[in-house]
């Protein structure tokens, strides 16, 4: 699925208001592009109204590094009016914003990327999946989920081409993840803070929610399983102690929680809590694959005198820790929200879905309930970790047997090895092993090139093991992932990049990392 990364940041020795807003990465060459812009000052004066309507929080202020202009008045369309019609208000003041988003995002350059990537998209005969670095703090709390082109048209993360997603790049590597068939959920039930929470009738609800078959049923071919353990009020330990025992790819918390500079607080039980740091330690140990939180607040930084703290939400630490997917809440939800939420996203992932196609997916159910000019379809917020494709439970392919690891050794010692050697003077081998082998600049790779061209995790080479009748076979594919698409295959054409793409090995293959005069490798396949 192509993939367009866009970051902004602040510029930050020029002491004025100048952003940069830049590709990260794009489907083709020519698309890293860059854009500089001011924040306009009427910006910050719609986000304070869209805050004063929507927000259940103090509000959260855009700092202004330049001497402020006299701030003008909002348009005369969006003044609410004496008869106190504030559905009409609301939807317009939600319009508003959204298009201003856009049209401050999306200027000169940056809007042409974005074109081209979706028409390549459409080209493939899929969607394009966009995502958002935001690096200034201040603008974190923004709804950025709102945006849209113009009025009439859907918000971007409701649109039917593409899946918006939020990102950092300041992230720990991801770790190797297992592959799952089925969806095996820790609910954790924590403290509430109004005192009026039967925990067992919400674990009951929330339990039959999750695992409701969906409208195939759930023995329907391709419809995963899910699995829910629940615990009500855990201590730290007894919740550190499950996550270790049982193999978990979903973590989902229901309770109370506050922003906080370390991660935000989860309330487990009283005076226990757990903030964004410490969870993220036992989260990345375990292999789990997506933290969900229906807690106040969960991607919402913490503040000190309305300015956002830095890295403070805990969907932003998680991520940074090297959780692969992290959905929050940017505000208050409500329990029939959070409910209807749930029951469609789960419904999406035990069909097979990637992340962020199911929270576009209960996102739109959000919409169609409660309503455009009502806050409840912007409040889910997505991050994905930059190298995770949002593959929670591995997707079939019926034409393929697979070969496992664990299948009969005089099976396996017939099939033929495969390795990648340098064709350097020092002629360092490497043994392919079955599944994924990394490759990559930094040491949590199996291959190490470290080399400054090639990216932290540059390339995969994928061992996909089958029958052909009785008759075990391997076959080998070279994925890129490197951030420029300097991945090359030599061929009767001489040095081509293969730019993200999947290609089929055959022996003999010789392949380059990174700069195009580098090191060359070969590709070889061996009987045993």
């Amino acid at each position: 699925m192509p993939c367009l990364n866009l970051a902004i940041a602040r510029l930050t020795n020029t002491g004025t208001d100048n952003f940069a807003i830049w590709v990260v990465k794009a489907p083709y060459p020519s698309g890293y592009v860059l854009h500089d812009c001011i924040w306009p000052i009427e910006l910050s004066q719609v986000w304070q109204e869209w805050q004063e309507m929507f927000a259940g929080h103090s509000r959260l202020d855009i700092s202004s590094r330049s001497t402020p202009p006299q701030i003008p008045p909002l348009p005369i369309n969006l003044v609410s009016s004496a008869s106190g019609q504030t559905a009409g208000y609301s939807s317009r003041l939600m319009q508003y914003l959204g298009i201003s988003l856009w049209r401050w995002l999306f200027d000169a350059q940056i809007l042409g990327s974005l074109e081209r990537s979706r028409g390549m998209a459409m080209g493939q005969h899929t969607r394009l999946r966009f995502r958002l670095e935001v690096r200034d703090p201040d603008l974190i709390a923004l709804p950025w989920e709102i945006m849209q082109r113009e009025p009439g048209q859907s918000a971007m993360s409701l649109s039917q081409d593409l899946l918006f997603s939020r990102t950092t790049s300041e992230v720990e590597s991801l770790p190797s993840l297992r592959t799952d068939q089925a969806l095996n959920i820790l609910l954790v039930l924590g403290e509430d803070e109004n005192k009026n929470l039967q925990l067992e009738k919400e674990a009951e609800i929330l339990t039959q929610t999750l695992t409701k078959a969906g409208p195939l049923g759930s023995n329907s071919q391709g419809y995963a399983p899910c699995m829910v353990h629940t615990l009500l009020q855990p201590r730290p330990q007894e919740l550190i102690e499950e996550l270790e025992t049982k193999a978990y790819n979903v973590f989902f918390y229901a309770g109370h929680g506050l922003p906080d500079p370390d991660g935000g607080l989860l309330f487990l039980r009283p005076r226990m809590t757990l903030n964004g740091i410490e969870l993220a330690q036992v989260l990345t140990r375990t292999g789990v694959k997506l933290a969900l939180f229906n807690a106040c607040w969960g991607a919402q930084p913490a503040a000190v005198n309305h300015q956002a703290i830095p890295s403070s939400s805990l969907a932003e630490v998680l991520i940074r820790h090297g959780v692969p997917a992290v959905l929050g809440m940017r505000d208050e939800i409500a329990d029939s929200e959070s409910h209807s939420f749930i029951q469609v996203f789960t419904e999406a992932l035990r069909s097979r879905k990637p992340i962020d196609e199911a929270v576009a997916e209960a996102r739109q159910e959000l919409l169609t309930l409660y309503k455009f000019n009502q806050p409840a379809w912007t409040l889910p917020v997505l991050y994905l970790h930059p190298d995770f494709n949002g593959e929670l439970i591995k997707s079939f392919d019926e034409g393929v047997t697979e070969l496992p690891d664990t299948t009969i050794p005089s099976i396996i010692s017939s099939v033929p090895t495969a390795s990648l050697r340098s064709l350097s003077l020092e002629g360092k081998a490497w043994l392919l092993r079955s599944g994924v082998t990394r490759i990559g600049r930094t040491k949590d790779n199996d291959i190490v090139i470290p080399e400054p061209s090639v990216s932290k995790r540059h390339a995969e080479i994928l061992c996909r093991n089958t029958f052909t009748g009785t008759t075990p076979v391997r076959t080998y594919y070279l994925q890129d992932l490197s951030t420029y698409g300097t991945t090359w295959v030599l061929s009767s054409n001489g040095w081509q990049q293969i730019l993200r793409e999947e290609v089929p090995l055959t022996s003999g293959m010789q392949l380059k990392f990174g700069s195009s005069r580098g090191e060359i490798w070969e590709f070889i396949i061996e009987d045993s």
